[in-house]
């Protein structure tokens, strides 16, 4: 079973920019779609973006248009470019595999605060 390392996350300005990265154990060719969920104080964990093969993406619609995935499957790691940042982007930030999860990671905190 492929386990999952976020990387990245940290304090910045509201508009400021991100990239996190979500390395995997072993290989993620063979896996279709991986997903960048967050999870906020008090709430319940999100699927905010997700990955399709080598391309197709599909976005939550609180962050389309300033999120943006990416996969590197001979590094075994996808991304998540973060731009436009706003303070309810705050969140610990995971990968998985939405059509069968793993046991999740450790995540990375996103703080967005002046």
């Amino acid at each position: 079973q492929v386990q999952f390392v976020e990387s990245g996350g940290g304090l910045v300005q509201p508009g400021g920019s991100l990239r996190l990265s979500c390395a995997a154990s072993g290989s993620i060719s063979s896996i279709f779609a991986i997903g960048w969920y967050r999870q906020a104080p008090g709430k319940e964990r999100e699927l905010v973006a997700q990955i399709r093969g080598y391309s197709s993406a599909n976005y939550a619609d609180s962050v389309r248009g300033r999120f943006t995935i990416s996969r590197d499957n001979a590094k075994n790691t996808v991304y998540l470019q973060m731009n436009s940042l706003k303070s309810e982007d705050t969140a610990v930030y995971y990968c998985n595999v939405p059509a069968r999860p793993v046991t999740w990671g450790q995540g990375t905190q996103v703080t967005v605060s002046s």
